[in-house]
């Protein structure tokens, strides 16, 4: 979790790429602290967006389909799952996982995947982007999904 390795990225254009911030509702603070994150990555890369929140992780998929069958170049996944006592943990990540990535492919439009996948809350609040966390993951979900998506759109033409 030191970040060690994070590429070194120049500013992003985003003017003319309409993206949405999808993001569970589960643990409060740490799904704020995301979205704030990756609203400051679109904002400052002149992005359109909106937000629209699901009930949980699992949803997320989904709904990301129906954003990219609206219209949307991008698509920013947030979401939190910490582990527990039961394998709820690894059947949600994986799901989500899965889900996500299909949506992506069969849409051929990136998602920037900010779900955190975690032990503890405390994890989750060291890679929220809150004063005093470590990193900003939704900060990073943003910037991929925008430079994504301009690398798309530039690959095909």
């Amino acid at each position: 979790m030191s970040g060690a390795g994070a590429p070194k990225t120049e500013k992003i254009d985003g003017r003319g790429l309409n993206v949405v911030i999808i993001a569970g509702t589960w643990h409060e603070a740490i799904s704020d602290g995301l979205i704030a994150g990756a609203e400051r990555v679109l904002d400052e890369a002149g992005a359109t967006y909106r937000v629209a929140r699901v009930p949980g992780s699992f949803e997320l998929a989904i709904a990301a389909q129906a954003a990219f069958a609206g219209g949307a170049d991008a698509v920013v996944a947030l979401g939190v799952i910490i582990r527990g006592g039961t394998p709820h943990f690894e059947y949600v990540s994986a799901a989500t996982t899965d889900g996500l990535t299909r949506v992506s492919l069969d849409a051929g439009k990136p998602v920037g995947f900010g779900v955190l996948t975690l032990d503890d809350e405390q994890q989750g609040l060291d890679r929220a982007g809150l004063a005093g966390s470590k990193e900003d993951k939704g900060a990073e979900a943003a910037d991929a999904a925008l430079r994504t998506a301009l690398l798309t759109r530039e690959l095909r033409g």
